[in-house]
């Protein structure tokens, strides 16, 4: 029976069919709303004072009107009863063509019942949207009629003026009165009409399940999945883009929204006893204040929510004020964040698909993504924007960049046209060579396992028409589609590549139609007027008259009368947006001559004097408005780009504030200003890491950029440190480095930048420093509590080689030690360059005691910055007696690891230094063991000593090694013990001399710089 039922219904038709029909009615209903509420375009008979009585009388008895008992009040309708008639007669249809549609939808929502329909968005799509669709252009409309204040007047008035002229009342008249009544409270008449059919709305919202929570994303889980990015795997570049449920990858969020929030107050006894029910209608509660009902006609969804459900389930009540504090609060820096994303991606893709335009057949699906989530968010902000919430944050809800997202959405529905032969083409083959022939794999197994298949089904299954979709829904389907995802898989990914071949147009209609904008005049405006103001934007202004073409859209042929509207609309609008344009562009300097000439001709004619309004002259732009732009001209000057990492040297910095300076001071010859006071000021707050307004300082500019970019590369033996010339060098080789690394690092930039950023400059740069530090060491102990046995055991038995073999074999991650103390030892270098300019400039100021030695640049013997670092680490969890055992066999593990770092070849030594950074291992060395010791209050020169003998032995050791690929650069590391030794306050020559005899440092000495003389040579 319901297979019957179901062929002979079409319900994938009558679908179609209604939701074209009601989105007519709908427009309609908002333009009847729109005209009644214009005084320009409203009714003659609604204006008119000697009708005033009239529309009273028929407000406070429709629909009873009782024309005979009431001929003194209706006795204007009689006198020009057929001008009511034709004037109102198109109103009055209206209202009639909504009760059909409610029909119709009442008829079809019975027969989708009658059949048991099975509804999941993921396996029949189309079906289950044009369901969904088709329930919530219902509610829309009947949510439009209950906002058009004079529907009464107009039913009424047009039915008395009909009873008048033909004896009796239109036929429709009382089913029409009756409906307008019943939905006076329309959302409790709707919830009525849909108790029947909660069961089928429940399953088809709860299928958004799958989607709409993987849809409704923050940006930065976006930019970490590389979303809409080509070039995230470029081994799949050309792989073509597919999944199980295409079309859901494009729906509109908006729509979805829509769905859930209006879908779930129709059928609102599922939220009260459906977890899953909740978890979907609050997400969607989060996501915004408003929903579109059509055009610039939104729902405050908390506030009818609220207030709907206020005497049904107190409980929800809790939910939605939830709701409504999180969307104010956050929903606007979401939105946000998200169309900064867009706006990068869309770029993105634009490039790499203009210079690869074959890459359209594979990758369309990310356009189509690309532009429907464009379209949501520039949507979303136009809806809030109209009617922006009490919020902290109102910026949230204006984008100056607005026309870049435009002009981005613009070029890639170009690209699409220009290149829609290259898509058909590759769909062409793609349907030929493999939709067709998985799809016949697939419908043959299929047809096989059925007992018994029927001549039509078959001929449906081998047709693949859109109605095979509804009809295997349907509950007792022969072939039901619910249990074969395989297959609605097939057909929902055979479908969207069948558009592909003629439909692309009605998918860029879907994804990227801009229309409604037209409705919302004054933020479209004010969107122009915004990016017209910002430099950066001028060049995608164009976006905005190229919108304008969606415009002819937004008609319906069951709405003629907009017709006319809409084209003078659309005529005006780019004509301002191309006025304005020109207006902006005669600013460009290429106009400059043509201004200057136009203006020297008129003062050669000497015109009369007029007396407008004073204009504004050249320069006043440049008027100081406010005294937080002194303060940062200096940041300016510092020319710093964090993308590109680029940034003046301190030296030209500090050479253009001293001529900025020396300019003010001639101020004071023609004004009383204390330039000195003003100046100290500036200055003084830019030594902070943050100024008064809570602006970014030259102390954080530059912090950054050395962490970032100069100590970065050095650390990863890019750069290297030259301790001769005290700076850092590059490598002769060709790298990646974008600068010279000593014109930002010699004695001359150190002592700059002490100058410009002072003793509490360099004391922030030297607490991140601190910080770093502290990161390596703590990954060090992680690797001395992983070889803690061995490490023992090394210590016990440094003195003897086969033991020392065996136990080197189980030891692990010696080059991740020896990494780790070299990025030690290359930070605090330059720390120590940093602290000896400051001692050459500083002017002593008041610090205390603890921090004056080293943060006005005096050299210490243990730094007690670092002291303080390595005590703040300490866990409560961790003994004295620990941390002191982990120090000492962190030495070990030091030394024992050296000699792996010969078979490096980066380890030659070469110009005073190594080519991997090494000998930057002194500085670690020393410093490190000092300020770890002094935290544990033991000896320091006793655990240094015994280092050097441990570290001696295991080089003397390698001595006796005679594979020479092992001990390649054996000399190079061996001056690392002099080098220890001569740069420690602990430890002298005498000391090494008793571990490691100083022949053996002087033949390395002598190897090295041979070796040097020869590859000079």
């Amino acid at each position: 029976m319901a297979t019957t039922m179901a062929y002979q219904q079409k319900l994938a038709e009558k679908l179609l069919v209604l939701n074209d029909r009601g989105q007519g009615v709908l427009i309609r209903m908002n333009h009847i709303k729109k005209t009644c509420t214009d005084p320009k375009r409203r009714p003659s008979f609604l204006a008119d004072k000697s009708m005033e009585g009239v529309v009273k009388y028929i407000n406070r008895k429709f629909p009873n009107i009782d024309l005979r008992g009431s001929s003194q009040q209706l006795s204007n309708i009689q006198k020009q009863k057929s001008a009511v008639l034709e004037g109102l007669s198109s109103y009055y249809e209206s209202f009639i063509d909504v009760m059909e549609f409610r029909d119709h939808v009442y008829d079809l929502l019975n027969t989708i019942d009658a059949c048991q329909c099975f509804f999941n968005i993921t396996v029949n799509f189309d079906f289950t949207k044009n369901y969904l669709d088709l329930i919530i252009t219902y509610a829309s409309v009947i949510l439009m009629l209950s906002r058009i204040d004079d529907k009464k007047v107009l039913v009424g008035m047009y039915n008395c003026a009909y009873e008048l002229s033909n004896g009796s009342s239109d036929p429709s008249y009382p089913r029409l009165g009756q409906m307008i009544l019943e939905y006076e409270h329309p959302l409790k008449k709707l919830t009525e009409e849909f108790g029947p059919h909660t069961k089928s709305v429940t399953e088809a919202l709860l299928s958004l399940h799958s989607v709409y929570p993987r849809r409704n994303l923050p940006a930065e889980q976006w930019r970490n999945a590389q979303l809409l990015s080509l070039l995230s795997v470029p081994a799949t570049m050309l792989n073509p883009a597919m999944c199980d449920t295409m079309a859901c990858e494009y729906l509109s969020m908006e729509v979805m929204e829509r769905w859930i929030i209006l879908g779930f107050l129709l059928c609102h006894t599922s939220l009260n006893i459906n977890a899953a029910s909740q978890d979907l209608w609050k997400m969607a509660l989060r996501s915004g204040l408003y929903v579109t009902l059509i055009r610039d006609e939104v729902i405050n969804i908390h506030k009818e929510c609220d207030s709907f459900l206020l005497c049904r389930y107190s409980k929800r009540l809790a939910d939605i004020k939830e709701c409504k504090e999180h969307t104010i609060v956050n929903c606007g820096a979401t939105h946000r964040e998200k169309r900064h994303f867009l706006r990068h991606a869309l770029k993105e893709l634009i490039k790499v698909l203009e210079d690869e335009p074959a890459l359209l057949g594979p990758k369309v699906l990310f356009v189509f993504m690309a532009l429907s989530f464009s379209r949501d968010e520039v949507l979303w902000l136009v809806r809030h924007a109209e009617n922006i919430p009490k919020t902290k944050t109102p910026e949230d809800f204006a984008d100056v960049h607005m026309a870049e997202l435009l002009f981005y959405m613009e070029r890639l529905q170009a690209l699409l046209g220009r290149y829609n032969y290259v898509i058909q083409r590759y769909h062409l083959q793609y349907l030929s060579q493999f939709d067709a022939l998985i799809l016949n794999d697939t419908i043959q197994v299929y047809l096989f396992s059925i007992y018994v298949c029927p001549e039509e089904e078959s001929v449906l299954m081998t047709s693949f028409v859109s109605a095979l979709s509804a009809y295997t829904s349907v509950g007792k389907a022969t072939l039901p589609l619910k249990e074969y995802p395989d297959l609605a898989k097939i057909m929902n990914m055979t479908q969207f590549h069948t558009k592909m071949m003629d439909n692309v147009d009605e998918l860029l209609n879907e994804t990227a139609d801009l229309s409604s904008l037209c409705f919302y005049t004054r933020v479209f405006e004010k969107m122009f007027s915004q990016s017209s103001e910002e430099v950066s934007m001028q060049r995608y202004l164009m976006a905005f008259p190229m919108v304008c073409t969606h415009f002819s859209q937004n008609t319906h042929q069951m709405c003629p009368e907009e017709v006319s509207n809409e084209q003078c609309f659309h005529l005006v609008k780019p004509k301002c947006l191309f006025s304005s344009l020109y207006s902006i562009l005669q600013l460009l300097p290429k106009h400059s001559a043509e201004t200057i000439s136009a203006a020297r001709n008129k003062k050669m004619k000497k015109p009369p004097p007029k007396k407008d309004a004073p204009k504004n002259k050249p320069g006043a732009e440049s008027q100081r408005k406010d005294r937080a732009v002194v303060t940062k001209i200096f940041i300016r000057m510092a020319h710093y780009n964090q993308t590109t990492q680029e940034i003046a040297r301190p030296s030209e910095l500090l050479a253009g504030i001293q001529t900025y300076v020396t300019s003010l001071y001639t101020l004071t010859r023609y004004i009383n200003v204390d330039i000195t006071r003003l100046v100290k000021n500036v200055l003084l707050q830019q030594t902070q890491p943050l100024d008064s307004h809570g602006a970014p300082t030259i102390t954080t500019l530059y912090t950054n950029w050395y962490l970032e970019s100069l100590l970065r590369q050095a650390s990863s033996a890019f750069i290297a440190h030259c301790p001769t010339m005290h700076c850092f060098v590059n490598h002769n080789v060709e790298n990646e480095q974008n600068f010279k690394a000593d014109e930002y690092s010699d004695i001359c930039e150190m002592r700059a930048l002490a100058e410009l950023i002072g003793p509490y400059g360099l004391k922030f740069l030297g607490e991140n420093l601190m910080w770093h530090i502290t990161s390596q060491v703590s990954e060090l102990k992680k690797l001395v509590f992983e070889n803690m046995d061995v490490l023992v055991q090394m210590k016990a038995n440094f003195d003897k080689p086969e033991t020392m073999q065996n136990l080197q074999k189980r030891l692990t991650g010696c080059e991740n030690v020896l990494k780790r103390m070299t990025i030690i030892g290359v930070i605090l270098s330059f720390r120590t360059m940093a602290q000896g300019a400051l001692e050459e400039v500083a002017n002593y100021v008041a610090l205390s005691v603890y921090e004056l030695a080293s943060a006005t640049g005096l050299p210490c013997d243990i730094d007690p910055a670092l002291v303080s670092a390595i005590s703040n680490m300490r866990s409560d969890n961790s003994s004295n007696e620990d941390e002191y055992k982990t120090t000492c066999l962190l030495l070990v593990y030091i030394a024992v690891s050296l000699p792996t770092l010969s078979v490096d070849p980066n380890s030659f030594y070469s110009r005073e230094r190594h080519q991997n950074n090494i000998h930057c291992l002194a500085a670690a060395v020393n410093h490190l063991s000092a300020a770890m010791f002094t935290v544990q209050n033991k000896n320091i020169e006793q655990h240094l000593k015994e280092f050097l003998q441990v570290a001696s032995s295991i080089l003397l050791q390698l001595g006796q090694n005679m594979d020479k690929t092992e001990v390649k650069n054996r000399d190079s590391v061996c001056l690392l013990l002099d080098m220890i030794v001569d740069e420690s306050p602990f430890l002298s020559q005498d000391m090494l001399e008793d571990c490691f005899p100083y022949v053996l440092l002087r033949n390395a000495y002598r190897e090295v710089h041979r070796a040097f003389i020869y590859t000079m040579g």
